[in-house]
């Protein structure tokens, strides 16, 4: 997959390839190597014996954490000079076997895993690379199981047929994903938007999906980003929905949403800035207490919108306030999912969803909010308390 990518013009940093690189004879790399693990792991060359070293790592999971703690570093400072020299508007592709067990996938825009069941590998592994099925498993059974490889995917390739198949799907994820990605991300714009209010049964996808991107939104700005939570339609279970992951990410304050900004962006979720006020309550109808700053995907695979408030406002109580009150009462999810149909049904023929979002803010004073009020006296809900944190970022 890497290759063909490759192929298609994206700059490719093979993560194998230097682990190769950086054990070569006269490395230091390779010196180290030989300090752990004895002179033994050499051939007649004076080359590292990776057959050999793959026996002994492979059967003790120490001697392997020794191996990863001399050679990944290596990698990482490799791939990251290789990273350095990317132009503005070069696609990146990383090809890092390992990257579930070292856990780096927060720190890219889109993690891609080719997928074949493990009786397919095993059968590759026998046939390509000339190991033994019980050496096939071992090597299996010292990395990420397929569940947790896939579970870190944003995107998932099929590998269990031919190479043809695989391919075509590399060229539409090339053409339809990656480009479109990276285009936007170097235009400062979220990815378009044309599709009505189209209402999605529930699944559990939407919140690991929204785990996944609440810690690269998190890793953007680690000393100003308080918290990312998961809010809206797609955080309740078993509410339908829009398709639309929504990320409420808490600061210390709107001035510290303005400055980290171009870091958000960077990271894939560029600024939108006619969408940066809510909707006063009647709790409180000061519209500068509804000030927020707004940000939306540039990935046009996965639509996305980012609510930055400043901790304790208005907006921010009611976004962690409302998704509770639906997560706790099943009559609520029932009463705002009939009205989310209803009028998704008027608006079916809209080309996006403004008519109906302005349709639905009626219901949020009138109907929600009396008993989503009374709902919180009565259990005692409390919002999460950052405020120790936001001390702390305030001083610093």
């Amino acid at each position: 997959m890497a290759s063909r990518l490759q192929e298609l013009g994206a700059l490719l940093i093979d993560a194998d390839l230097i682990a190769r690189q950086v054990v070569e004879p006269g490395t230091p790399g390779l010196r180290r190597v030989v300090e752990a693990f004895g002179p033994g792991i050499l051939d007649a060359d004076g080359r590292l014996d990776r057959p050999k070293l793959g026996a002994i790592v492979f059967q003790d999971p120490s001697h392997r954490e020794v191996l990863n703690s001399i050679v990944h570093p290596l990698v990482r400072q490799a791939a990251a000079t290789i990273m350095a020299g990317a132009g503005p508007h070069d696609v990146v592709v990383q090809d890092i076997p390992l990257l579930v067990e070292t856990g780096q996938g927060r720190n890219f825009h889109l993690v891609v895993v080719v997928d074949a069941p493990d009786d397919v590998r095993i059968q590759r592994m026998v046939e390509f690379r000339g190991m033994t099925a019980d050496e096939a498993k071992a090597r299996m059974a010292a990395q990420a199981t397929r569940e947790e490889r896939n579970a870190a995917a944003d995107v998932i390739l099929a590998n269990a047929g031919g190479r043809d198949e695989l391919l075509a799907e590399v060229d539409a994820l090339w053409n339809g994903r990656l480009l479109p990605f990276a285009e936007n991300i170097s235009r400062g714009t979220r990815a378009q938007r044309h599709v009505g209010p189209v209402m999605t049964p529930s699944t559990d996808e939407w919140s690991r999906q929204a785990d996944r991107l609440a810690a690269r939104i998190a890793d953007a700005a680690p000393q100003d980003i308080l918290a990312v939570d998961h809010i809206g339609s797609t955080s309740v279970p078993g509410l339908a929905a829009k398709d639309v992951v929504d990320l409420q990410v808490t600061v210390v304050d709107l001035d510290t949403a303005d400055r980290i900004a171009p870091q958000l962006a960077a990271a894939g979720f560029p600024p939108v800035p006619h969408a940066n006020q809510d909707t006063p309550k009647p709790w409180c109808p000061e519209p500068e207490g509804w000030q927020k700053r707004f940000h939306a995907n540039a990935d046009p695979g996965r639509t996305v919108n980012l609510h930055l408030r400043a901790v304790g406002s208005p907006g921010w109580h009611y976004a962690l306030l409302f998704r509770d009150w639906l997560r706790a009462e099943p009559s609520a999810v029932a009463l705002y999912e009939a009205h989310k149909s209803e009028l998704a049904r008027i608006h079916a023929g809209d080309q996006d969803t403004g008519a109906y979002a302005d349709a639905k803010e009626p219901w949020f004073t009138d109907v929600a909010w009396p008993l989503m009020d009374e709902w919180a006296k009565r259990t005692g809900w409390q919002a999460p308390s950052y405020m120790s944190s936001a001390e702390g970022k305030r001083g610093q």
